[in-house]
């Protein structure tokens, strides 16, 4: 059989990879080194030349988006398609499993997901109803709890609060929250994994019957998996199934969000006997950046090892930009992206970088200064927006009387007169006969609990429900999307906003409808022909699972803004690194510990590696965050790079000499009333916050101008002279 088609485009590294006897697999794949073309070729190459049937295969990816584009490669690479072959998210397949068991895993069978704005919306409830102050107890705070405990895979039973305040008032919450779940059918995300994992261990003939159908997991990203994700595939692989894991201990950065790096630091042992190969081509970057990461992450401690290379070029030295506070570090980006504009590149060819969500005001007021366009990554995501919340709240309870979450979402939404007291009515009825709230409202507005117009307005709301859903047995997914959108009065609802958000809000909900009709189409295709109530249910399953996907933005030339964190896996021709000092990067409250300090380092080599041609790396000797001004010296990451990698980079101007810079110039430069008054070369000055110190050197003139200074208790300091706040001693 010929397989050139699937060989011939892949390094020798790749290759091996890709053809690697059936087994456990660890393929540590480098920044740029093509892991996801690898995880392509090798299902092909089981498929082909190892005779694996499709439906002998589960694969494993962390977004639906490059679940659907693995699947498209792979049926590519064929030639045909592969529809019994498992592909999709930990989330996804486990809802997969939990629908197809419903009844071995101990849920309803119309169960609902719960997704993170309605997880903490019941979470409030809960508060209220044990009579917890949120301002002691915050949801967000719980919340993080519970679904921690999830990703360790500990259910409150599993619990012990051993005396201490905080952990028996969490724990009681938990045990609250887990009644309220099982009580209304709602599975959270944290849930799936977790009751995912119980149904194996729960059932050993059907988790005999897996076992024995995927002969072969693989899984990308390993190295961002976390307690459960990892206990999930060890439980699946047995002993008999084989296992191919990609990725990459050196980015490793969502350990606060649960992701163990030791997960894959131990697999050769505990998936022995394995076999590791690295990729550590790189098909991305100069070679100047590929030395800077290397060398920088080799301060790292236990790691796999790998040495990143390219066949490239060796590229411009890194460019250091000392900025005195955050405004010069954001003039000066922007400066540079906009001289790399007029040399005809693109400006989503740009991406800055920085730690915390909070940097990122001064660098859009500094391009709307210049009226450069930006685009902030990451955002709210389409299914995460309030008025397709709203929507899909209406048509969750459509298909299920019983969402708790999604009746009081939208009760009074547009307003009804429905008011909070009637609400608390309805909650107080609902946990005191142990029903949803949608059955205490028909209860209350049949027996006469209610007064004459709240029970009215109830009675109306759920009239409305009852029309929709009858409108749905007989209708289009998409047509009765909008039936909903316009018969609800969510259309005026948002046209009241008036503006601009208005008619975003309208065209988002025109969007849903395309979705809606988008995901039938796929529907019928994948499964022959569901009936609307399946199509529904499924729809509304899809918006939960991809409410965490992001989706396209406005096709203009504008330049990307993200934080570290959400850069992973992107590339770019310029990067901008911004804020990297200590305490902000490596962040504060991560310098504390090894673990912490490692990770930074892991995040640090992240944004490194995103640079194609050109990186900067700026620093601010001042920084205005939260409401302080602090000072910090350069990042411990900087120093990292070898000297002879980087370059200091500096405002443009001549640097002045004492003959020159006097008078006048310095008074100007200085920012001072009165040119008698000017500085000069070795001149004593004070600083309210540096103390006294010595003038060296200026670059430039005007208050743009950089005044070089020698304090006695600090060191030497740039200024820039409209900020330097200096007194002539």
């Amino acid at each position: 059989m010929d397989v050139s088609h699937i060989l011939n485009s892949l390094n020798d590294a790749q290759r091996q990879a890709v053809t690697a006897d059936s087994g456990n697999l660890l393929v540590l794949a480098g920044a740029g080194s093509g892991k996801t073309r690898v995880l392509v070729h090798r299902i092909a190459w089981l498929i082909q030349m190892e005779g694996i049937a499709p439906a002998g295969i589960l694969a494993v990816t962390f977004t639906n988006k490059s679940a659907s584009e693995m699947r498209g490669r792979i049926e590519t690479l064929l030639g045909h398609p592969i529809g019994g072959m498992w592909v999709g998210t930990f989330h996804g397949l486990a809802h997969r499993l939990l629908r197809a068991h419903w009844q071995e895993a101990g849920l309803s069978e119309k169960f609902q997901i719960l997704d993170s704005d309605d997880q903490l919306r019941l979470i409030k409830r809960l508060l209220q109803t044990l009579e917890l102050d949120e301002g002691k107890w915050p949801a967000k705070q719980c919340q993080w709890f519970i679904n921690q405990q999830k990703d360790e895979g500990l259910r409150s039973t599993h619990l012990e609060h051993y005396g201490d305040d905080y952990n028996r008032t969490m724990l009681t919450l938990y045990q609250a929250y887990e009644q309220a779940c099982d009580r209304t059918g709602m599975v959270d995300f944290g849930e799936l994994l977790l009751r995912a994992h119980e149904l194996w261990l729960k059932n050993p003939g059907l988790l005999d019957y897996y076992q024995h159908r995927f002969t072969e997991i693989l899984v990308d990203e390993f190295q961002d998996t976390n307690a459960i994700q990892y206990a999930w595939l060890r439980v699946l692989a047995g002993k008999r199934g084989h296992i191919t894991v990609v990725g990459d201990d050196d980015q490793s950065i969502y350990g606060w969000r649960g992701a163990r790096i030791e997960n894959i630091q131990q697999f050769t042992q505990d998936f022995a006997p394995a076999t590791l190969i690295k990729l550590e081509q790189n098909y991305r970057s100069t070679s100047t950046i590929l030395k800077a990461a290397n060398k920088l992450i080799s301060n790292n401690a236990g790691r796999l090892g790998k040495e990143l290379w390219t066949d490239g070029t060796e590229g411009e030295p890194i460019s250091v930009y000392g900025a005195f506070n955050e405004q010069d570090e954001a003039r000066f980006i922007v400066d540079q992206i906009e001289q790399w504009v007029r040399k005809g590149r693109r400006r989503d060819d740009c991406v800055i970088l920085y730690r915390s969500n909070a940097q990122s005001r001064e660098l859009e007021e500094a391009m709307l200064r210049v009226g450069m366009p930006y685009r902030i990554y990451g955002g709210f995501r389409f299914y995460e927006r309030l008025e397709i919340r709203n929507a899909m709240a209406y048509l969750r309870l459509v298909a299920n009387r019983d969402d708790d979450a999604a009746f009081e979402r939208v009760i009074n939404l547009p307003v009804r007169g429905i008011g909070n007291a009637t609400l608390e009515n309805l909650r107080t009825i609902a946990r005191e006969q142990r029903v949803s709230v949608w059955q205490a409202a028909q209860r209350a507005v049949a027996h006469g609990m209610l007064g004459a117009r709240a029970a009215q307005n109830v009675g109306g709301f759920m009239n409305l429900i009852n029309q929709l859903e009858e409108y749905s047995a007989e209708h289009e997914l998409h047509l009765v999307m909008d039936y909903i959108i316009k018969q609800s009065g969510l259309i005026q609802h948002h046209e009241k906003e008036g503006g601009e958000k208005a008619n975003s809000r309208l065209e988002n909900l025109e969007e849903l409808v395309n979705a809606a009709k988008a995901y039938t189409m796929e529907a019928n295709g994948n499964n022959g022909e569901p009936t609307n109530a399946e199509r529904l249910a499924g729809f509304i399953d899809k918006a939960a699972l991809d409410a965490g996907d992001a989706q396209a933005d406005a096709h203009e030339d504008a330049v990307q803004m993200m934080t570290l964190h959400s850069a992973k896996g992107l590339e770019f021709p310029l990067v901008f690194i911004a804020g990297v000092e200590e305490g902000l990067f490596p962040h504060k409250m991560s310098g504390d510990s090894l673990e912490g300090l490692e990770e930074e380092r892991r995040l640090c080599y992240v944004g490194i590696t995103r640079a194609m041609e050109k990186l900067y790396l700026c620093h601010a000797e001042s920084r205005r965050l939260h409401g302080e001004e602090n000072f910090s010296r350069p990042s411990r990451f900087i120093r990292e790079i070898p000297a002879e990698l980087r370059q200091e980079v500096r405002m443009k101007g001549q640097v002045s000499r004492a003959t020159s810079w006097q008078g006048g110039i310095a008074a100007q430069a200085m920012g001072a009333p009165d040119s008698n008054n000017g500085l000069r070369l070795g001149q004593r000055v004070r600083h309210p916050s540096f103390g006294e110190g010595v003038v060296l050197s200026c670059e430039g003139n005007g208050n743009n101008a950089r005044i070089q200074i020698n304090f006695d208790a600090v060191g030497g300091k740039w200024l820039v002279a409209a900020y330097a706040r200096l007194e002539a001693l």
